[in-house]
């Protein structure tokens, strides 16, 4: 683990495994905003901030709650405590701690919420993944059929995923609820595939905002909507509820592997249900 500056200033960890791969995490959000394999190829796009713990500078904490090591990674616990501005925006006294860990083709983060109030208080939570793809035209998402969601496009309307697989011709701006702890993101294009596992986190959102809405957000390029998909691992239908002392943890691996190909297509079954 080392400790650099951004161009901005913002102190950022860079983390780093004797396979070659790396990951940078800034303090202020507590973003990973860099992960890339073995080839040095970037995995990652560049994210937008988004939600109450982005805006806010994280600290390393010093003193983490064991939590079992994992095998030749690399490792930095954040912490994040409110503020007395914070108390305004959310008045609740809560410990937001964040484990990113680094293994070859892997990047895992652990987030978990501790209430330090004395009354019981709800929340939702959304880990933001911002995955580069080679042409959002080619990709698809396996794992989320036939599960409800709300489309944030009509006004949140309830609806069921009709399609064998998510693809991608337009905007897409769903939460898709109750969802599998695996969902595959094949991008033909570069035959890799990206699985997301999770646990603690039902509930997944899907994000692209075509041409038309690319060109009007602030930090996003024109084009840049062909070569990035938001995947988050959230907790949206059924916000956690944590009473006096009580704490939430939840868990997120992404790892990436090459697509298997039949008849022109992955097998889904071999990514999702490990018959590989």
């Amino acid at each position: 683990m080392n400790m650099i500056h951004d161009i901005d200033g913002f102190p950022k960890i860079v983390l780093t495994e004797p396979m070659g791969s790396s990951a940078e995490v800034l303090l202020y959000g507590g973003q990973v905003v860099s992960w890339k394999n073995v080839h040095r190829e970037e995995l990652l796009f560049t994210s937008s901030k988004h939600g109450f713990a982005r805006n806010r500078m994280w600290s390393l904490d010093s003193s983490p709650s064991p939590l079992s090591p994992a095998t030749n990674s690399s490792t930095v616990d954040l912490i994040l405590k409110p503020t007395e501005d914070d108390y305004k925006i959310w008045p609740h006294s809560f410990e937001l701690r964040l484990r990113v860990s680094l293994s070859p083709g892997k990047l895992t983060l652990v987030p978990r919420v501790r209430n330090t109030d004395s009354k019981s208080f709800s929340f939702m939570f959304a880990l933001r993944n911002y995955l580069s793809m080679s042409d959002i035209s080619e990709v698809r998402i396996e794992g989320l059929e036939t599960l409800d969601y709300f489309d944030n496009l009509m006004n949140r309307e309830r609806y069921t995923e009709q399609a064998d697989a998510i693809t991608f011709d337009g905007e897409v701006d769903r939460v898709y609820l109750k969802t599998p702890s695996k969902i595959a993101i094949i991008d033909h294009e570069k035959k890799r595939t990206f699985v997301l596992r999770k646990d603690g986190i039902p509930d997944a959102a899907v994000w692209n905002p075509w041409d038309r809405k690319a060109k009007v957000i602030p930090d996003l390029g024109d084009e840049d909507y062909k070569s990035m998909l938001c995947l988050d691992s959230a907790v949206v239908e059924s916000p956690i509820v944590l009473k006096p002392s009580e704490e939430w943890k939840g868990y997120q691996e992404i790892s990436t592997v090459s697509s298997s190909y039949c008849s022109g297509q992955l097998d889904p079954r071999k990514v999702l249900y490990g018959l590989a």
